[in-house]
């Protein structure tokens, strides 16, 4: 009949599962019966299947088998030219071409003697195959313990697929293999790639599959211009399914040997990860380098939960000459955070309690330490229309820099809001309250007549409102939903004297279209701007009807003052006096074929100059193609010590050939006229490997005048698929210069052990 499966199909079927079901049935894909293992019943045995061309012999004793025998016993097939099975012993002997399937495990030779149920005995130069795995090799003898466990002597392993010439393969006097266990162990082996020994080892052992196990793992190689060449020869310790330890030792050739040991561990209740790094007696330097890398979560339950963020260098030029070495440390970092807080999170509850240090690294100015913090939120939204909430704060701060203020505030920052929503509008009224107390126990020299212990309080009102249009508009073709959206948005802060506070934890925000509708021009609790302003802005989007994608984003926002703002962040700047700040013009669109754009302006109308751009165009039609070019601008202001910025940047990862991936990355800075970083790669993906190489030119440090240093390394990565798989830095570099980057393909996904039934 029409629309259903042939009967015959199901003619070994039986139940509900042999009647014929339309081909748009819900379960028109079902499990077959005779791919499901039936385990025996206690005390029965399995039957034995004996089948050739002649037969002679007795069932119950001795069988001879000729010509296409084949013996079978469960999931054990044993086939040959002869077959002789003696079943009071339970011993097949198999002569000419023989081939023994076992548990997903195939092996093929001159002959065999073996143990049908038990799965026990030996194979003369046997070649094998693991059909789940996908490993393979041979031997001049296997001898077979059982139905996961075999023995190989003076034989070889690949993971590569084809069956002669492998690109990749370890040569050893033995191998130990455990399918279940998921492990091989080669003793006195050699790893060959391309006919030519890369490595040996009296005992190394490897993953079967891609399940993680303890070994060496393939040694990467990079060259550096400060450092020279650098080898790293990591092994892995698989402690448990939930801990591992790599050991790296890197061989820097122009400074010594650095031991780098990496700990990772989770549970259901916490996870981190541990490293350190450490160079005894550094040649240039002649003296001990070393790095900390300490990263805990932990989860108490009922809400609590706790953190650890430790990170610390042994000296101020670490980051300089061994940034790249170290995924943790980057030249340019001089900052590190030393913290660890407890925190409660339960409904409309939050509460954080932390120590917070850093070590700064010069020319970076210390920032203040909070020793310590308890931070406590309460949200609560939409109670009978209202929104409201507090923030309470109490942080003690230190420096380490000699002659600055340090003491205690305690800022508590109230607020309640009634928004009122509908279709196509929405009015928010909003009243908040910032009072701060400071208890001041060292004073610097700078304000040495300010007084210790004083009190702040200030309050905000703002008004949010917005309307919503929409209409249906055809452009290009192509049906949209057009929106126009103007928002007005008025604040008024009443002006307070804040010279008296020191900045502990404030500065000045950034401005753009994330701040143009914030009450404060600040962030942190020490200053308040006065305000007396509105905001307008107008924002239009063009959405997909059929899937409510934004295709396209254009925003126009601007403020307009009613006074000038005499709040600043330090005494003597000048107040703020102007009648509407900068123009804000943003863009973003999103059209077919993977091209995205988005584009951000702030232009000065007064002196008509243009204060900060960003252009950025990304194009990515398929897997692995992907172009980026961007563009950034920002006038010279007191903030960048009169440097305007002025980069340009592009980025890309190509496919050149079928195999072959081009990745480069190019970030040139116009104003300065040099190469501010640079990135040049090619990754080439065969079957059974991967080779991956790159250049990179990169920041290194900030030397004494502020300007960064920079450095180029060289990098290769060699991937042998099936053995295992560890990146050197390559790829992170490749992932960090390249958005969208993609990395190689790992290898094919098992097979069932199914794939090669016989």
């Amino acid at each position: 009949m029409p629309g259903l499966v042939p009967a015959v199909s199901h003619a070994q079927l039986s139940g509900a599962a042999a009647q014929p079901q339309p081909l748009d049935s819900p379960w028109d894909l079902r499990l077959a019966p005779q791919l499901e293992d039936h385990p025996l019943k206690d005390g029965a045995k399995p039957a034995t299947f004996v089948i050739a061309d002649h037969t002679s012999g007795t069932a119950d004793q001795d069988l001879a088998a000729k010509g296409s025998a084949e013996l079978r016993r469960g999931d054990a097939v044993v086939k040959a030219d002869a077959i002789h099975y003696d079943q009071d012993t339970d011993m097949a002997d198999a002569y000419g071409q023989v081939r023994v399937v076992n548990g997903g495990t195939s092996f093929a030779g001159p002959e065999a003697h073996l143990k049908v149920e038990a799965n026990q005995g030996f194979m003369t130069a046997p070649k094998y195959h693991f059909n789940v795995t996908g490993g393979s090799g041979s031997a001049e003898r296997v001898d077979l313990l059982d139905s996961e466990r075999s023995v190989f002597v003076n034989g070889t392993y690949t993971a590569c697929q084809c069956a002669t010439d492998p690109a990749w393969y370890i040569k050893g006097s033995r191998f130990d293999f455990d399918t279940g266990a998921d492990e091989g162990t080669a003793r006195n082996g050699v790893l060959f790639f391309q006919g030519v020994p890369i490595f040996a080892s009296p005992w190394m052992t490897f993953p079967l599959s891609g399940e993680r196990r303890s070994g060496l793992l393939p040694p990467t190689f990079s060259m550096n211009s400060s450092n020279g060449f650098e080898l790293s020869l990591p092994y892995y310790f698989n402690i448990a399914p939930n801990r591992d330890l790599t050991i790296t030792p890197h061989i820097i050739s122009r400074r010594g040997v650095q031991t780098e040991a990496t700990f990772r561990y989770l549970s259901p209740s916490y996870s981190g990860t541990f490293t350190a790094n450490y160079l005894p007696d550094d040649r240039l330097a002649h003296r001990n380098r070393y790095a900390i890398y300490w990263q805990h979560q932990q989860n108490f339950g009922g809400g609590f939960g706790g953190y650890v963020y430790y990170n610390k260098v042994s000296d101020n030029t670490y980051p300089e000459d061994l940034g790249s070495m170290n995924q943790f440390v980057n030249g340019t970092q001089t900052l590190y955070q030393q913290e660890a807080g407890l925190t409660y999170n339960n409904g409309p509850w939050s509460v954080l309690a932390r120590y917070q240090h850093w070590q700064t690294l010069p020319p970076s100015i210390a920032p203040y330490s909070r020793e310590p913090q308890l931070n406590v939120k309460y949200t609560k939204y939409n109670v009978g229309g209202f929104d409201f909430g507090a923030e309470a704060d109490y942080s003690r701060f230190r420096i380490t820099t000699a002659d600055s203020t340090e003491g205690d505030r305690i800022a508590f920052n109230p607020y309640i809001a009634y928004g009122v929503y509908g279709p196509g509008y929405f009015v928010v009224p909003k009243v908040q309250y910032h009072f701060a107390s400071y208890d001041l126990n060292h004073l610097s020299s700078s304000t040495p007549n300010n007084p210790k212990r004083f009190t702040e309080s200030i309050p905000t009102v703002s008004f949010d409102s917005g309307l919503i249009f929409d209409r249906s508009v055809r452009l290009f073709g192509q049906d949209f939903i057009q929106t126009l959206e103007p928002r007005l948005y008025y604040v008024y802060t009443p002006y307070r004297d804040q010279s008296n506070a020191p900045l502990f934890d404030t500065a000045e925000s950034d401005f753009g279209l994330a701040e143009i509708y914030q009450p404060n021009t600040f962030v942190g609790n020490d200053r308040i701007a006065d305000a007396n302003r509105i905001t307008a802005g107008l924002t239009s989007r063009f959405i997909d009807p059929r899937t409510g994608d934004e295709r396209a984003r254009f925003v126009v926002a601007q403020q307009y003052y009613f006074a000038d703002q005499r709040v600043t962040l330090n005494s003597g700047q000048s107040a703020v006096q102007a009648r509407h700040s900068d123009l804000i013009v943003g863009a973003a669109l999103k059209l077919g074929s993977g091209f995205m754009s988005e584009t951000a302006f702030q232009y000065n109308q007064n002196n008509n100059q243009l204060v900060k751009s960003s252009v950025g165009f990304g194009f990515s039609p398929g897997e692995r193609k992907v172009i980026n070019v961007g563009y950034r601008y920002t006038r010279a202001n007191t903030t960048l010590d009169g440097q305007p910025i002025n980069q340009f940047l592009v980025s890309a990862q190509w496919p050149l050939t079928r195999r072959l991936y081009a990745i480069g990355r190019f970030n040139y800075d116009l104003a300065g006229d040099r190469v501010v970083d640079g990135l040049l790669g090619l990754q080439y993906d065969a079957d059974c490997w991967a080779l991956g190489v790159g250049v990179q030119r990169f920041a290194n440090g900030i030397n004494s005048s502020g300007q960064q240093n920079s450095s180029t390394r060289f990098m290769m990565q060699l991937t042998l698929k099936g053995l295992s798989t560890i990146d050197n830095g390559l790829v992170a570099a490749f992932r960090a210069g390249v958005p969208g980057y993609t990395p190689l393909p790992s290898s094919p996904p098992p097979m069932s052990r199914f794939s090669n039934y016989e």
